[in-house]
C-alpha cells in the first residue's frame, strides 16, 4: 500500500503520489493503479488514507518581508493562528502583536485580537520545520487590525499586475478617486474610499484588472474607465439651478 510522498512535499507533474489504496484528490491523474501529480503542487496528507495535491500556480507562497492580509482563525496560549490565503498557516506571537509588554497570566488574548478579526501583517520568518511555518509581526506603524472598507481577493499571481509598474495601476484609484488601496502580497486587497459608491467601483475594477491581466495597454484602459466613471457621476447628479 505505497504512499510515494510525504506531507508538505513539493511535487512536479508526473511524480507518483499513491496507489488506489489511498483516496487521492486534487490535481492528479491515474495511470493504472497509481495516481500522479498533474501540476507543480504541494502535498496535503489528511489522516491515514486521504492525500491531496494542491496546485501552487496562483497560490500564495510566503516570503520573508511580505506584507499580507490575514484572518484570525484560532487563539492559543501565546498567540494567534492566522489564515494568510496560503497552504501554510501563519502564527502571530503575542510579543509581535503589540509594543507593550503583555502579562499572559492576566490578559485575555481575545481582548487584543479575536477570531474573525482581520490583520495587516508582515512576514518575519518562514520555516517549514514548524507546525505553523510562517511567523508574523504587527510591530510597524501601518500594521495591525483593520476595520471598515472592502476586502477583495484575487489570484496571488496577479498581485504585481494590480500594483502596476512603480505603483502606476493602483495609484489611479488614489489619484482619481481619493481611495486608499492596500495590496497584500497574498492576494487580499483592502479598499477604503470616502464615497461607498467609489469603494464598490474600485473593488469591481480590481477584479477587472485580475481578469484582464494578460492584455496589453491595461493601465491606459483602466484610467479611461475610471475617468468615464467620474464623468458619469457628475452627470448623474444634477446641479441646483440658482434662484
Amino acid at each position: 500500500m505505497p504512499l510515494y510522498v510525504s506531507d508538505r512535499q513539493i511535487v512536479l507533474p508526473g511524480d507518483a503520489i499513491a496507489t488506489r489504496d489511498y483516496n487521492v484528490g486534487g490535481s492528479i491523474y491515474w495511470d493504472g493503479d497509481v495516481a500522479y501529480s498533474a501540476v507543480v503542487g504541494l502535498i496535503n496528507v489528511k489522516g491515514e488514507r486521504d492525500v491531496e495535491v494542491i496546485p501552487l500556480s496562483g497560490i500564495y507562497k510566503p516570503r520573508i518581508g511580505d506584507v499580507v492580509i490575514g484572518y484570525i482563525i484560532d487563539i492559543g496560549l501565546t498567540g494567534w493562528t492566522v489564515d494568510i490565503n496560503s497552504p501554510y498557516q501563519a502564527y502571530l506571537p503575542v510579543q509581535e502583536a503589540t509594543l507593550k509588554p503583555i502579562d499572559l497570566t492576566s490578559v485575555d488574548l481575545k481582548s487584543l485580537l479575536n477570531i474573525g478579526d482581520v490583520v495587516l501583517a508582515r512576514i518575519i520568518d518562514f520555516n517549514l520545520t514548524k507546525d505553523t511555518p510562517v511567523t508574523l509581526t504587527l510591530k510597524e506603524a501601518r500594521l495591525g487590525r483593520i476595520e471598515g472598507g472592502t476586502l477583495v481577493e484575487i489570484d496571488a499571481s496577479k498581485v504585481a499586475r494590480v500594483i502596476g509598474r512603480r505603483g502606476s495601476m493602483v495609484g489611479i484609484f488614489s489619484e482619481e478617486l481619493g481611495c486608499d488601496v492596500t495590496v497584500g502580497q497574498n492576494g487580499r486587497i483592502w479598499v477604503r474610499c470616502r464615497d461607498p459608491a467609489d469603494e464598490s467601483f474600485t473593488a469591481r475594477m480590481i477584479k477587472f484588472i485580475e481578469a484582464e491581466s494578460h492584455t496589453s495597454g491595461l493601465t491606459d484602459r483602466v484610467r479611461s474607465i475610471v475617468s468615464q466613471y467620474k464623468a458619469d457621476k457628475k452627470i448623474s447628479v444634477p446641479s441646483t439651478s440658482p434662484h
